[in-house]
């Protein structure tokens, strides 16, 4: 009964619609809102272009030269400090140590702040929208009330939180140790209406000694594009302590898509997943069922995104390294401020990105999507045709090649780069129709059931090929990137299913 009951489910899953709607999780080209273009554009409208492009060069320096430093960090430490944190009684006296964000890395003053807002900004905003829209995608009954944004910056990830739960936010408190940053953050929000309450603090320690032990956790914690600024791996791991110990459900760390901020990741990944089975270990040794039993509901943390799985990552000693890329339509503030070397700057610009998302508790045990499921051939499927279906009725055909005439003359209306259009009444609707509809679409569980393409597939023929980490583990204990080849012959429902798949997209395994 119980595995007709698996079957059943699986196979309301795998359908051609459903199957398509679950797995999507990228995004082709992403438009910055407007209320935000708004917002820059304003902020940088008494800067003088000259100065705004040297400003920007020079941010652009600074990224490059904390890179260089993070690099020269040894790979040795580096993975002693990951693997095994409490080695040495030096290293456990490292986390008690109090250390602020903000006396390392990269100092922004009103410079630094200016060219921040003029020429990453945008593109920031873009990465985390795209990350916080996947975990409303996979966490459906997820709408989060308390946030911490720790790097908040001038506020791209707030930004992406009203974009993603425009209702539901209630209190926000921001950690950005740089009081130029601060006063940017707040400039852009003053025409928004309907904010939550939001508190700003320069540091962890100055959140923690202002609220109580009651209002420590919250809903959701992100740390974006930040913990690349911090040399010292020690600190950016102690900061990822904290950072988890303030968390109640849901943590989203993102940085930038280089091999540098993919290593990143996958140390605080391994990290946290380490510090959660080490305490789970430890309460499995005592002898009170009661509190056993307390614990392992709380206790634990499995990744929700974009792992399939809670092993080791395979793509470590690959040579490769995971990150995603979103693209996005240029501001008009970013096309006027960046330089191009004589050739005319794109509409558009890809940001890549590495990130991961945890969420406490244990993985919830789904059944795979494709268990006990069968798919006919091409042969088959031909086979099984009604001839009747395959004659053509002549003024069914006459009217069909109309209409698609039809379409194809109809003019659509495209969102011009450069559009700095007001906010109509039009818009706003076509907004939460887009929200409302993707409520309703079927999303993927959190079992180990579904793998995550990494990098484009490659289509030859009648042939899609595909790189693919999934969980190799019904309980996504492990995991393997593997090489898939997807073939229209011998499975033409998946063979369409993969044509319409790309970067960063889920797929049934």
């Amino acid at each position: 009964m119980a595995t007709q009951t698996i079957v059943e489910a699986a196979q309301k899953i795998v359908t051609s619609e459903t199957l398509r709607n679950a797995a999507k999780q990228s995004q082709r080209c992403l438009t910055v809102p407007v209320h935000l273009r708004h917002a820059i554009k304003k902020y940088l409208r008494e800067q003088e272009e000259p100065y705004m492009k040297r400003k920007v060069l020079r941010l652009s320096q600074s990224f490059n030269e904390i890179k260089n430093v993070n690099l020269q960090l040894a790979t040795t430490t580096s993975r002693e400090m990951v693997e095994d944190p409490l080695k040495s009684s030096e290293q456990s006296k490292r986390w008690k140590i109090t250390t602020s964000y903000g006396d390392i890395g990269l100092t922004y003053r009103n410079d630094e702040t200016v060219a921040y807002v003029a020429s990453r900004m945008p593109a920031v905003y873009s990465a985390c929208y795209r990350v916080l829209k996947e975990v409303r995608r996979r966490l459906p009954g997820f709408s989060p009330t308390k946030v911490l944004d720790f790097g908040a910056g001038t506020g791209s990830a707030f930004w992406a939180l009203r974009e993603v739960w425009p209702k539901s936010l209630e209190k926000v408190n921001l950690i950005e140790p740089s009081q130029s940053m601060q006063r940017a953050g707040q400039s852009l929000i003053q025409a928004l209406k309907n904010l939550p309450l939001i508190h700003s603090y320069d540091s962890i320690q100055a959140l923690s000694k202002s609220i109580g032990k009651s209002e420590r956790g919250h809903d959701l914690v992100i740390a974006s594009y930040v913990l690349g600024e911090i040399p010292s791996l020690k600190d950016r791991i102690t900061i990822v302590r904290q950072l988890w110990d303030l968390t109640q459900d849901v943590l989203v760390l993102v940085e930038p898509g280089t091999p540098h901020g993919s290593n990143i990741i996958a140390q605080m990944r391994s990290h946290i997943l380490w510090m959660e089975k080490r305490k789970h270990r430890k309460s499995s040794n005592k002898n009170n069922e009661v509190c056993k039993d307390l614990i392992t509901e709380k206790a634990g943390a499995f990744v929700v995104a974009p792992c399939p799985h809670d092993g080791a990552c395979p793509l470590v000693k690959s040579g490769k390294y995971c990150h995603f890329v979103q693209r996005l339509e240029r501001t008009s503030s970013q096309r006027a401020y960046k330089r191009s070397k004589d050739v005319p700057l794109r509409g558009f610009e890809d940001e890549k990105f590495s990130y991961v998302v945890f969420r406490r508790g244990r993985r919830p045990s789904e059944p795979w999507p494709l268990d006990g499921i069968t798919f006919d051939t091409l042969k088959e499927q031909h086979a099984k045709r009604n001839p009747e279906d395959l004659e053509i009725d002549y003024e069914d055909w006459l009217k069909l090649q109309q209409a698609d005439d039809d379409d194809a003359s109809r003019v659509v209306d495209v969102v011009k780069y450069d559009s700095d259009a007001i906010e109509t009444d039009h818009e706003d609707n076509n907004e939460v129709d887009e929200e409302i509809e993707e409520e309703e679409t079927p999303s993927a569980d959190l079992g180990g059931g579904w793998g995550r393409i990494v990098f484009m597939p490659v289509r030859r023929g009648r042939q899609v090929t595909m790189n693919v980490c999934k969980s190799t583990k019904s309980d996504a204990s492990e995991g393997s990137f593997d090489r898939m080849v997807v073939t229209k012959s011998k499975n033409p429902t998946l063979h369409h299913q993969a044509k319409k798949s790309i970067w960063g997209d889920l797929w049934p395994c």
